[in-house]
């Protein structure tokens, strides 16, 4: 037990600073080559009014999304209240600030606080989430490839990525056999006492998962969903409004900005800080490119776009994520004086 102890705070301290080398690494290749003068010049022309109109989308998506996982604890037998949902996430949010991915599990652990919902169960959910949200993420890039595809293409290779399908097709083949030798020879080991812990709890997340299958108001939730990203494409596309040089894009440009960007912010850094800010920069940079103009003017535009609607971004998680501390704090209290009235 001591030497669980002692290994936690190592292995988050290890987290947050390989997080803030992928930051500091990126954000270190966005500035490569670019005059930073030059791209503050760019902050005193933009126009911050849409700016504003952008964040009220980014806030929609927050309601939104609280709605829709209210959906998907239902059919486990929860009810929760829309606010509580909204400010579990929010919190969930404010700590993926700190160490990369731990907002999911923050979520649920915030949300067991205030509505009692297993831990395993609500974390299932979440998962479910990013399954669906990358569903629709794929679906704006099916757009993308249509309308922009010259576009694309300059980003692949500017990027320098290499995605190798022999890899992804590998990994999905050996997640689907892991899946069904736990299920097939799970029962051999649930009496023993961590791992019958750790099978009761991957159990719990498979049950969150399946609640797609369950859903009572499916049609709401497929609304949702689109709302969601609907709300995510206005939350970057009108941040291009507030610049001169990016107040031509059209409609599928921002079906390729609202791409590039969630791309940067998968990297695990923390925020998304510096990859969020190199993505933009080369597929920007590689937009203007794909309109016959210079790769260098677009990238430089680029990662003005980015500190632009990053900043935008951080400012919504940061005060929703510490309103959202005295909100939990209160709707806790609540719960604990309810349930000493009850009994």
């Amino acid at each position: 037990m001591e030497n669980n102890k002692k290994s936690s705070p190592l292995k988050t301290i290890l987290t947050i600073v390989i997080s803030l080398v992928f930051a500091a690494l990126f954000m270190w290749l966005a500035f490569k080559g670019l005059e930073f003068d030059k791209i503050k010049g760019y902050f005193a022309e933009a126009n911050y009014f849409w700016v504003l109109a952008a964040m009220v989308f980014g806030l929609l998506a927050y309601w939104f999304r609280a709605i829709r996982w209210n959906l998907l604890l239902e059919p486990m037998g929860y009810q929760i209240s829309n606010s509580n949902s909204l400010w579990t996430i929010s919190f969930g949010y404010l700590m993926n600030l700190t160490i990369p991915r731990s907002g999911e599990l923050a979520r649920s652990t915030a949300l067991y606080g205030v509505e009692k919902v297993p831990v395993d169960k609500s974390f299932g959910t979440i998962i479910l989430e990013r399954v669906v949200d990358l569903v629709c993420m794929l679906g704006f890039l099916g757009l993308t490839l249509v309308f922009k595809y010259n576009a694309i293409s300059a980003f692949y290779h500017q990027s320098g990525l290499k995605i190798n399908p022999v890899f992804i097709f590998s990994a999905f083949v050996f997640f689907i056999i892991g899946t069904f030798l736990f299920f097939k020879f799970k029962d051999k080991f649930t009496h023993l006492r961590f791992i019958g812990k750790v099978i009761e709890f991957v159990e719990g997340i498979f049950h969150g998962l399946t609640t797609i299958f369950k859903l009572k108001q499916k049609v709401r939730f497929i609304v949702l969903s689109i709302a969601i990203w609907v709300s995510y494409y206005f939350a970057a596309y009108l941040v291009c409004f507030a610049l001169p040089e990016t107040s031509h894009f059209t409609f599928a440009d921002g079906f390729f900005v609202i791409v590039v960007g969630t791309l940067g912010m998968m990297v695990p850094a923390s925020g998304g800080i510096g990859a969020f800010h190199f993505a933009m920069k080369i597929g920007i940079g590689a937009l203007f490119f794909s309109y016959g103009k210079t790769f260098e003017e677009g990238a430089a535009i680029g990662l003005s776009y980015a500190f632009i609607s990053h900043t935008m971004q951080l400012v919504i998680m940061a005060v929703m994520g510490v309103i959202s501390i005295p909100m939990l704090a209160k709707a806790r209290n609540e719960a604990v004086k309810s349930k000493a009235f009850s009994e």
